[in-house]
């Protein structure tokens, strides 16, 4: 078998074959190798320069890529063309499709699912449907104003005022979404400008952080170490191995057997306002990412333009805390119902399917709940589609269910009240496992 490679762009007469077993040590962090089709590129230089960020792709190295990158792109065959530098040769002859013994026929069946849904036109925008969404969004912004020009500064009024800004904050971080993953517009850029727009000049964050965040919860969710989601910083412990080895180790940074307790005083009120406050304003100034910092300023000046003649600098300052503390709330709760209670473990290189089904759960279908959740109640959809627009999730739920009842892939959906009582209980259970390995082991 080959060992070079370092150049690649061989000419393909001169293309060599690799093992498996040679792909998988090319996993480091200086040497980086993955497949995509059969085909192994080494991404050890151009990592730094992938759009979606560098750990995303590096998160797959000394694997088979060819699902997620079929997921992640919206016309792959484009982004093929920038590959072909990276091309050093294929998987030999002999060698299966899959690594790590995974079930081939299940990943074959789930790419031709995935056909079906674009032969269905599962992954073409309803335009309309997003020009209303932008619309109520953008129509809540303008209540705000004229509630508070006609009826004045009152608590009650600031209340119902307070009230609508969160939701039309909440709203615009669900479509920043849809945007963000390329789900909206046929062509990247345009998504990538109206991402700009709405997670930057409506929400005041930015889209580099959250790119170079977000893809990685998708491309490994629930996987300590490559899905920063599940990067608790100590303060909570999740699923079921991490208790233990805490416990083992004597970890006791907090008292874990409370956390579902003091969740309610630090998780769904402090992530935003707080966390995610400072995260973003300073990876946008470390990381130089100054159009991004250019559209966050552009929200805050037109929210302080709009709103200090009210109710002074310090009184619109409180109000947007304020907002963004029951914004917080209502993002906690929508996102971690789908993730804190299903599996959460170190990396078990399981095919794309089953990793994104067992990281993932449903809750129940309802105008309400799609609304509420910006359609993440279809997690298990959008997770295996993450470029579907979200319009179209309930149309491609009856294929994967078949799919994973086909397979014994187990999935979950629930009511969404169960879904909120589960958050709560599954930190329970992670805090008595941490609690008995703590004291007994």
């Amino acid at each position: 078998m080959g060992k070079g490679g370092e150049q690649g762009g061989e000419p393909e007469e001169q293309i060599r074959f690799y093992t498996w077993e040679e792909i998988q040590k090319h996993n480091l962090r200086t040497d980086k190798w993955l497949v995509i089709e059969r085909k192994v590129y080494n991404v050890t230089k151009w990592a730094n320069r992938h759009p979606g960020g560098q750990r995303v792709i590096s998160h797959y190295a000394g694997e088979d890529a060819t699902d997620a990158f079929q997921a992640f792109h919206i016309n792959p065959t484009l982004v093929q063309k920038f590959l072909k530098p990276l091309l050093i040769g294929e998987l030999a002859p002999g060698e299966p499709s899959q690594d790590r013994d995974k079930n081939s026929q299940l990943v074959e069946d789930f790419r031709t699912l995935r056909k079906t849904a674009e032969d269905m036109n599962l992954f073409r925008a309803d335009p309309l449907f997003f020009c209303l969404y932008l619309g109520h969004i953008i129509a809540m912004e303008v209540l705000a104003w004229l509630m508070v020009s006609y009826f004045g500064t009152g608590w009650i009024t600031t209340l119902i005022l307070a009230c609508i800004l969160t939701t039309s904050q909440a709203q615009a971080g669900w479509l920043q979404h849809d945007f963000g993953h390329l789900s909206v517009f046929k062509k990247s850029s345009w998504n990538h400008i109206l991402h700009k727009f709405v997670i930057g000049h409506l929400k005041g964050a930015s889209a580099n952080w959250w790119n170079h965040r977000h893809f990685q919860h998708h491309a490994k969710p629930n996987i300590f170490k490559k899905d920063p989601d599940v990067n608790m910083l100590h303060i909570f412990v999740l699923g079921d191995t991490q208790p233990v080895e805490y416990g083992k180790k004597k970890l006791k940074y907090l008292p874990y057997n409370h956390q579902h307790e003091y969740f309610f005083l630090i998780f769904p009120p402090l992530l935003i306002p707080v966390y995610f406050q400072i995260q973003i304003i300073s990876t946008m100034i470390r990381r130089r990412f100054w159009a991004d910092l250019a559209w966050a300023i552009s929200y805050y000046m037109r929210y302080f333009i709009t709103y200090i003649p009210f109710y002074g600098v310090l009184g619109s300052l409180s109000l947007l805390t304020f907002v963004r503390f029951l914004e917080s709330h209502w993002f906690v709760w929508v996102t971690q119902m789908n993730h804190i209670p299903m599996e959460i473990d170190r990396e078990k290189h399981r095919d794309w399917l089953s990793s994104q089904v067992a990281a993932t759960c449903n809750i129940e279908q309802s105008f309400f709940n799609d609304w509420f959740t910006g359609h993440l109640n279809f997690q298990i959809e959008h997770h295996l589609f993450p470029t579907m627009p979200r319009h179209n999730f309930w149309k491609v739920k009856p294929l994967v269910k078949s799919l994973c009842a086909k397979y014994g892939v187990q999935y979950e959906e629930k009511p969404l009240g169960k879904a909120f009582v589960d958050i709560v209980g599954s930190l329970k259970k992670s805090g008595d496992l941490w609690l008995d390995a703590y004291l007994h082991k």
